[in-house]
């Protein structure tokens, strides 16, 4: 049985356009507002176990509790996500589950066999990440855990609420 990570708490879409994806998002899918961080700034990340200078920006929004992201690599530096666009693919690629024991929940995917696609933190030690490839290769099925025990849960639940009352104002908010 594989383990339980807890409940899935965001979808992770690689894209190729940013502007347009949200775009979509909140003209034909009525999610929003969405916090837009153009160029993110990361403390380190790996890919494969070797540093990689990957830039990216990202989206997020829920709708309800669900946790939307949307990912645009803006460089070719190594990266699951320049894997999945490299293959192909665009759209849902990864599922994220939240925890306050980054640690111990780490650990124990490494224990069940998951390995470490890539990794990285943002905003300092309470903002560790990482993707596993799991036993299965299917598009869509990456597995990504995020620490939400310091400024990113705070950053998180501020979302989920701007989503509850959002009103259609304002639709993209830059970070």
């Amino acid at each position: 049985m594989p383990p339980s990570f807890g409940p899935i708490r965001q979808n992770g879409y690689v894209v190729r356009d940013i502007r347009a994806a949200m775009q979509h998002w909140v003209t034909v899918l009525g999610v929003g507002p969405w916090f837009f961080i153009e160029t993110v700034k990361t403390d380190y990340f790996r890919y494969r176990g070797a540093d990689s200078p990957v830039r990216m920006s990202i989206a997020l929004a829920n709708s309800g509790d669900l946790q939307i992201e949307l990912i645009q690599q803006t460089n070719d530096a190594p990266s699951l996500y320049r894997d999945f666009l490299d293959a192909g693919h665009e759209g849902l690629q990864h599922l994220a589950f939240w925890t306050v024991d980054y640690q111990g929940l780490y650990d124990r995917a490494l224990a069940e066999g998951y390995g470490v696609g890539h990794e990285g933190q943002i905003g300092g030690a309470q903002g560790r990440f990482a993707y596993f490839d799991t036993p299965s290769a299917h598009p869509g099925a990456m597995v990504e855990i995020s620490d939400i025990s310091g400024n990113k849960g705070r950053f998180f639940e501020h979302i989920r609420r701007a989503a509850l009352a959002w009103d259609g104002a304002d639709p993209i908010r830059v970070v």
